[in-house]
């Protein structure tokens, strides 16, 4: 028997029992950055509570009556403080005057209607300017089919 042929097997190479994970490292990896860079896009977004049913009300808490902003057809904005008359102000005040009320009250809940005709991008602005200025929850008021 020649030399070659002695850690054979019938002229068969044996099988090899590693298994090469360099690939399955490089899809991991690649993976990862994917995860890594979506993320923080997903989070970017504004909560939002709106209410299960079409017919749900706003329950307040004794004398913690919400603020409720307001947009008109003319995109003029209102705040109502404590069921006081509505006052229009510049939409650069809204922030601050609604931080004011939940500085007094930390559990007032704030609310927003508008106008159906108004555009959306005008609301979430006004939700997104809110969530950054530090309001915990925003709603947003609709009226019932009902009425």
């Amino acid at each position: 028997m020649s030399a070659p042929q002695m850690g054979r097997k019938n002229g068969r190479r044996k099988p090899m029992a590693e298994i090469n994970v360099v690939p399955y490292i490089d899809v991991t990896l690649v993976l990862l950055i994917i995860f890594m860079i979506t993320t923080p896009m997903l989070q970017t977004g504004v909560e939002v509570e709106l209410p299960q049913a079409e017919s749900a009300t706003v329950e307040s808490e004794g004398d913690n009556l919400p603020v409720v902003l307001s947009i008109n057809e003319q995109s003029q904005y209102f705040i109502t403080v404590d069921d006081q008359e509505p006052e229009q102000i510049q939409r650069e005040e809204v922030e601050a005057r609604v931080m004011a009320v939940l500085n007094k009250k930390p559990n007032t809940q704030v609310l927003i209607g508008a106008y159906k005709g108004i555009e959306y991008g005008v609301v979430v602005t006004l939700m997104a300017g809110l969530k950054n200025s530090g309001v915990p929850s925003v709603g947003l008021m609709t009226k019932s089919s009902e009425q």
